[in-house]
């Protein structure tokens, strides 16, 4: 388990490109405002994530509101203080719920919580899209297919996608067994487009694959579902620019990473009725509200939520287009 607060901030920084799939830019101040943090717990003798307790941050966020210039001004502006503690939060936020830490000193304190912001979702046909690009039957495109299908079909996180080992399949009963942010295990359900990719790889793309493995390598640990192009596990970083490059070849610019397409895949089970507390489950959230936030974000939904239910949507009904009444109506 990651324990020294460097080798958290390393963690928390693979996860923001790899699984948030943000850009270099946003990446950057977050590990600025970091290298700032983990400077100061230094001065305070902690140089271990779990030793950080509220009294701490607090006495961080107290410091950057006191710390003055040469002429007496505040050095930092009230905007910059916020956005460091949205960073502290965030990194300590990723560090509970990896099961880094045992707990979130954060989670307490007054202030500025750390932004959600509203998840980008593609629409079916560019998933299709995105799922069409992966073409030709060597093993890595096989594998390719097979991942992400894999992907869109459970809503999975890229690292619980490369965790995957073969006795967490069930293809037979469209099963897959998925373990979480903090080895928590949830039962997923594939569809049958992602049970047949995942079978004709496991046939005819993993065996070749596996062979490409040097004589004398290190196996990996498990018994991977998917490999790499060396026959080891398959990397996150490598996945994540399996699905980069495939919305690329779809068309889709920079816009796929494996976060979009479980926010997808959680968007358009909602778009079609599916139960806030079934989606809640799928993902493997721990909490209701962390689901919610797709509820506001599906143009779809309140498209067909408006011509339902506005009397001038102009949507026939009985036989008269609603809200025909003219120009004085309403």
């Amino acid at each position: 388990m990651v324990s020294s607060l460097d080798d958290a901030v390393a963690e928390f920084r693979t996860w923001l490109v790899v699984e948030r799939g943000l850009a270099p830019n946003s990446v950057a101040a977050y590990l600025r405002d970091l290298r700032r943090y983990c400077a100061f717990l230094d001065r305070r003798g902690i140089r271990e994530i779990g030793r950080v307790t509220a009294v701490d941050v607090a006495a961080y966020a107290d410091g950057l509101a006191a710390t003055r210039d040469d002429d007496g001004r505040p050095r930092y502006a009230p905007a910059t203080i916020a956005r460091a503690v949205v960073s502290v939060r965030a990194l300590h936020r990723f560090a509970r719920d990896e099961g880094i830490a045992d707990g979130d000193p954060t989670e307490d304190l007054p202030g500025t919580r750390v932004p959600q912001g509203i998840p980008k979702a593609l629409t079916e046909a560019e998933v299709a899209a995105l799922l069409e690009a992966v073409v030709g039957d060597d093993p890595v495109a096989l594998r390719d297919r097979a991942a992400l299908e894999t992907l869109y079909a459970g809503g999975l996180r890229i690292a619980e996608l490369v965790g995957l080992d073969r006795a967490d399949l069930d293809l037979d009963g469209g099963l897959v067994r998925v373990f979480g942010k903090g080895r928590k295990e949830r039962i997923v359900p594939i569809g049958r487009p992602a049970r047949a990719a995942l079978d004709v790889y496991l046939r005819r793309g993993r065996p070749d694959l596996e062979a490409r493995r040097r004589s004398g390598a290190r196996r990996p640990s498990g018994d991977p579902v998917f490999l790499s192009g060396r026959g080891g596990r398959l990397a996150r970083q490598a996945a994540w620019k399996m699905v980069h490059d495939a919305g690329v070849r779809a068309g889709l610019g920079e816009r796929c990473s494996p976060h979009v397409l479980r926010h997808s895949c959680a968007t358009h089970m909602l778009d079609h009725g599916a139960d806030i507390r079934v989606v809640q489950e799928l993902l493997g959230h721990a909490s209701l509200s962390t689901t919610q936030i797709y509820t506001l974000v599906s143009p779809e939904r309140l498209r067909r939520a408006y011509l339902a239910a506005h009397p001038r949507s102009g949507v026939t009904r009985g036989g008269a287009a609603r809200g025909g009444a003219g120009p004085g109506a309403g």
